[in-house]
């Protein structure tokens, strides 16, 4: 029997060069559609206009996220209207903050919060980063010096997260959050900015700097269009079985526990 090859998968696909980026922080923005994709799947409407920047808002229309490339200094902007006890908030984020940093906040914003109290600087010192506290200030630098979280308190008592990455020719980013942001938010978005995961940018994408370290790979299309749309899958099978346990036909059964993440607090 003579084999045949799979036309899904491969036929007659040409390998592409892609490099690994490490620390991540440092590996440039990347490809928007890996934030506003799983936002879409995960029920968010997507309200850009034709050739505008990017425009996405939550479900219950508390939340929106843009993304502005047209604009100096442009980037990304999240606004959290106030509801029930939650105060406004806002996160601004440089446009070269790298989306799988961006994705860990904006992803937290999809899934339910955890009953563990939050601690934005766990994620940090599990990968050895350097905490200090000088006056109002707490900071915590990645151990190459090159990516940065700090908590400042000022001397009329307001309060700033503030975080960002830069190389030694100045090139990078940075995030800022008000005080009143959710704090598993910040704690998302640290777990993200500390992951030593690599991550992957085309050829001709990746920064040109002294501080970071590239892999090259090759990659057939097929390989990152089934990588992109596993990540899509997950939010689609994540939102509906948030909508079933939701929904009026499920009030006759019993509704299943949700788990609560297991992370650990480190005081």
């Amino acid at each position: 029997m003579k084999r045949q090859q799979w036309q899904g998968w491969g036929a007659g696909e040409q390998a592409e060069q892609h490099y690994l980026v490490e620390p991540r922080a440092l590996a440039g923005g990347g490809d928007v559609r890996h934030v506003s994709e799983f936002l879409r799947a995960s029920g968010w409407r997507d309200k850009s206009k034709a050739g505008g920047p990017l425009y996405l808002e939550s479900p219950d229309r508390t939340v929106q996220i843009s993304y502005d490339p047209y604009v100096l200094p442009g980037g990304w902007t999240i606004h959290g209207q106030a509801a029930g006890t939650q105060a406004e908030w806002w996160a601004t984020l440089g446009r070269q903050t790298p989306v799988e940093i961006v994705a860990g906040l904006t992803d937290a914003l999809t899934r339910p919060r955890s009953a563990h109290a939050p601690n934005v600087w766990a994620p940090l010192g599990e990968q050895h980063w350097h905490a200090r506290a000088d006056g109002g200030h707490y900071t915590a630098t990645s151990p190459d010096g090159s990516a940065w979280m700090q908590y400042h308190q000022g001397p009329g008592g307001e309060a700033m997260w503030w975080a960002g990455a830069k190389d030694s020719q100045g090139n990078g980013w940075t995030a800022q959050f008000t005080p009143s942001i959710p704090m598993h938010l910040v704690q998302a978005f640290s777990t993200a900015l500390a992951s030593p995961e690599p991550v992957m940018r085309p050829r001709g994408r990746a920064p040109h700097s002294a501080q970071i370290r590239t892999t090259s790979v090759s990659v057939l299309p097929s390989q990152l269009s089934a990588w992109q749309q596993a990540r899509i899958t997950a939010a689609r099978a994540a939102t509906w079985a948030r909508n079933s346990v939701r929904s009026p036909r499920t009030r006759t059964t019993a509704r299943p526990h949700a788990h609560t993440g297991g992370a650990r607090i480190h005081h």
